[in-house]
């Protein structure tokens, strides 16, 4: 069985890359086949793993402005030559799932979502677009066609995996297609529980305005309570302008920093609809509970009462009641970390193996 592995892109270090590093882990002689890789922006472990780009990784800018070559993307992955793979792995949340296999080999792809800005985000992702007038009009056409393409392009695989119910529910109605849940890998046990744990609730991820960490912000501008703050993105500086005295922006932070942050908090912020959602996961493997909207990839992860506790509406009323009537003391961490080690990177890798394995075996029952 021979397997090949194809990414979207290598331009950030995300929740993506991590389960393409782990199934880099799991076959360990497999090329990765990816739109365009930044060097500069990604793990260096890339550096020692087969990569192979399209060819937009040769245009002028194809690296530091791929996105202005959105309307090649499709094309570039349909042009990735995988003749002599008998397994082809995509990781996607876009294109890599439109791949071309030969007729007898099998497509698995680990879906993380349908594309966002074709499917669930279109309309916010171009009012949130930071491009002149005329793109923002002319897009909606660029987009109709590209959505035409991907719900084709996902009639090429042939074993669907989510990364969540959540996401299972939207391949679902957005591709018709039934999926397997299997969870992302999460470093769990680089975490510990502490026993002093300081005076802040603690924040943070890449900051964009659809995580809704305005809503946190606001909510703890309003009660007076300590916030800290990690990460960086578009919505950094309108949020940093919100922001009141007890909220503190730390930007960019390296891991040691940042399971420390997780460690001493006393509970973790989630407002947002993520498709998974790993920062929860390390709060939880750290032995610190989760205050989280009861929505998306968060019902997967925590247990109400007893890793965590949710709240029912996108609003600063209901998070800062939720806060009010909170009680951090009425959690066991060791029970909390416990539940987390589901999440591990190891059981991650188990399962997929396992499940590619198993669909190996049935696809060549069919042939």
């Amino acid at each position: 069985m021979k397997v090949a592995l194809v990414h979207d892109h290598l331009t950030q270090d995300g929740g993506a890359e991590k389960v393409l590093q782990a199934l880099q882990d799991v076959y360990t002689t497999s090329p990765t086949y990816t739109l365009v890789y930044d060097k500069k922006k990604v793990n260096k472990i890339y550096q020692s793993r087969d990569i192979r780009t399209s060819f937009i990784q040769k245009f002028p800018f194809g690296v530091r402005k791929f996105e202005w070559f959105l309307v090649f993307m499709p094309a570039a992955a349909e042009n990735f030559d995988l003749s002599e793979y008998d397994v082809v792995i995509s990781s996607a949340s876009a294109f890599s799932k439109g791949i071309i296999t030969k007729p007898d080999a099998l497509h698995i792809c680990y879906c993380h979502t349908p594309t966002r800005y074709l499917w669930t985000d279109s309309i916010n992702y171009i009012k949130e677009l930071r491009q002149s007038p005329i793109i923002k009009r002319t897009l909606p056409l660029v987009l109709t066609k590209l959505r035409m393409w991907d719900r084709l392009a996902a009639e090429r695989v042939n074993v669907f995996v989510a990364n969540s119910r959540e996401v299972q529910k939207r391949i679902k109605k957005y591709y018709r297609r039934e999926s397997i849940v299997v969870f992302p890998p999460v470093e769990t046990k680089k975490f510990q529980i502490r026993q002093n744990i300081g005076n802040f609730y603690l924040t943070g991820g890449r900051l964009v305005p659809y995580k809704r960490f305005d809503l946190t912000v606001k909510t703890f501008n309003r009660l007076g309570l300590k916030l800290k703050i990690f990460g960086e993105g578009p919505a950094f500086q309108e949020l940093r302008k919100m922001a009141g005295p007890t909220i503190e922006f730390l930007g960019k932070i390296d891991e040691e920093a940042k399971i420390e942050l997780f460690e001493t908090c006393i509970a973790f912020i989630h407002p947002q609809i993520e498709d998974f959602g790993i920062t929860p996961v390390e709060a939880m493997a750290a032995g610190r509970p989760v205050i989280a909207f009861n929505r998306g990839g968060a019902l997967d992860t925590i247990i109400d009462g007893k890793t965590g506790i949710f709240f029912n509406e996108q609003e600063w009323e209901t998070l800062a009641d939720t806060l009010i009537h909170f009680k951090p003391e009425n959690f066991k961490p060791e029970d909390i970390r416990n539940h987390a080690l589901n999440f591990d990177e190891t059981v991650f890798k188990k399962n997929m193996a396992d499940l590619v394995n198993k669909s190996w075996e049935k696809w060549q029952n069919t042939l």
